[in-house]
């Protein structure tokens, strides 16, 4: 039995993976292209809302915390070829298949090798509810983010919790819960349910947060 049968589940979340437990997981979950893949439809409102609030990037920089294959980080390098993008993942294998005019770094969430206030931006794509220490992980997305910078995290809806198989340690977060630990860093924060199109009403599996720091 692999590593990725053993760690699904769908109870609700019990925190008890290690980072070790977690790189190992999306180290194999990397050769999964179907349920991980390496790219996004830009069109999809996720990617539309991280481009608009993050604004224009061009001469600025911005990081994608959590990038896993990078799909986000793609779109927003495209759209702002003039931005310096730095994409993070726990898993290495995640990262080999990043561009080169990507910057990649494996790290955690929780311990950002990055310079405190070095970015314009910072954005969270449904990767914050892998984090061992989520106080912490926001506290790493804001710090590295300059006054007047921006934060994006898109993550599911606390109370869509089993509508999908999860692994063990996997979190989904309330509205208020990440509007709270995000105004310790910022001073301005809202969210918004969010659906994949448009013309689609959300059905309350997603959330956006958009923050101001």
């Amino acid at each position: 039995m692999s590593i990725l049968q053993r760690l699904w589940r769908r109870q609700p979340p019990v925190r008890a993976a290690d980072p070790a437990t977690i790189r190992a997981f999306f180290n194999e979950a990397a050769a999964d292209e179907e349920h991980y893949p390496s790219t996004i439809d830009p069109r999809i409102l996720h990617v539309k809302i991280v481009l608009e609030h993050l604004g224009d990037l061009n001469g600025k920089s911005v990081a994608d915390v959590g990038c896993g294959k990078g799909r986000f980080a793609r779109i927003v390098k495209e759209r702002n070829p003039g931005a310096t993008v730095v994409a993070l993942d726990l898993a290495e294998a995640m990262l080999r298949g990043i561009p080169p005019d990507i910057k990649r770094v494996a790290a955690s969430m929780t311990a950002l090798p990055l310079v405190t206030e070095a970015f314009d931006g910072a954005y969270a794509t449904e990767s914050l509810e892998h984090a061992v220490d989520v106080p912490a992980a926001v506290a790493e997305l804001a710090r590295i983010v300059k006054p007047g910078g921006r934060i994006v995290i898109i993550d599911k809806n606390a109370e869509a919790w089993g509508r999908l198989k999860t692994p063990e340690w996997e979190q989904w977060f309330g509205r208020k819960e990440l509007e709270k630990l995000l105004s310790r860093h910022c001073r301005e924060v809202t969210s918004q349910p969010l659906s994949y199109w448009e013309d689609v009403e959300p059905d309350g599996l997603f959330l956006a947060w958009l923050a101001i720091k």
